[in-house]
């Protein structure tokens, strides 16, 4: 349990590091659940329903595999 934890919780540090450049070739499309904050003049991205569907895709393709 804690191991998938980690794995999440990093998983969603890197899409949130990663989003402006995956913006510009994704375009500004956002789930739902992925929420940005402006603090300071920096804007901050979490993306949880983007990262629930990479995991949910990710998992489909290994259990396939």
């Amino acid at each position: 349990m804690l191991k998938w934890l980690l794995t999440l919780i990093l998983a969603v540090f890197l899409l949130g590091l990663l989003s402006p450049l995956l913006q510009r070739w994704w375009g500004k499309r956002r789930l739902p659940g992925d929420f940005s904050v402006r603090w300071r003049g920096q804007p901050y991205t979490f993306p949880l329903a983007s990262t629930l569907l990479l995991s949910l895709l990710v998992l489909a393709l290994g259990r396939l595999l």
